[in-house]
């Protein structure tokens, strides 16, 4: 008889969260927060299915823009439709313009590597490809308390300047791929999952 594999992913408390200052939509103030959360002592691997229905825990999410600046100093950055088959299914069909995923258990027992930065490389490597060299910078935190997927999720963002506009979809769900520019993004906002709304006019108006 063959055992279903269940995916345990990092969580904090919510109430550690909160003690360190609650907010609704996007902070810079990541250096107050993630060293603290991400301290063994509040982090643990509890069941993803039942991680997405109790709020009285946060998921981490790392959550990476691809952004690129012409010579004419335009800025466009990466953005997608998620399918059918990416994880979250309260966001199909939904553009966005992050790409990241949990922190899984497995990420954990990566020897010489810290689990979010173990679970932010697989997820990078399993969702695209990134043609071209960058520079990487963890600018903020996302929490949306006002949603169904965003009580029981926080999200660290990552900003991925890349030199030429070279990333490409590894999965299939990942579908209508491409750099637009910043103003077309924000014109279409509505269109976007509520992370992507709050960064786009968080960090591009």
């Amino acid at each position: 008889m063959s055992l279903v594999h269940t995916e345990h992913v990092l969580v904090v408390p919510t109430v550690e969260f909160h003690r360190l200052g609650h907010f609704q939509g996007f902070s810079q103030a990541i250096d107050q927060y993630l060293p603290e959360l991400l301290q063994a002592k509040h982090i643990s691997y509890r069941p993803r299915g039942e991680m997405e229905q109790d709020p009285s825990f946060k998921q981490l999410i790392p959550y990476v823009i691809f952004r690129h600046t012409n010579d004419q100093g335009e800025v466009s950055l990466f953005q997608y439709t998620r399918g059918q088959g990416q994880g979250e299914k309260r966001l199909h069909a939904k553009r966005s313009i992050g790409v990241g995923g949990h922190i899984s258990q497995d990420d954990a027992g990566v020897v010489g590597s810290q689990p979010y930065d173990e679970g932010l490389r697989r997820e990078l490597e399993e969702e695209v490809s990134i043609e071209t060299p960058y520079q990487d910078a963890r600018i903020g935190l996302i929490n949306d308390d006002e949603s169904e997927v965003g009580r029981v999720h926080l999200g660290v963002v990552h900003i991925f300047d890349v030199v030429k506009p070279r990333v490409l979809p590894r999965e299939n769900d990942i579908c209508d791929t491409g750099f637009r520019p910043v103003a077309e993004l924000l014109a279409e906002r509505d269109q976007f999952e509520t992370w992507s709304k709050i960064c786009l006019e968080a960090l591009f108006t």
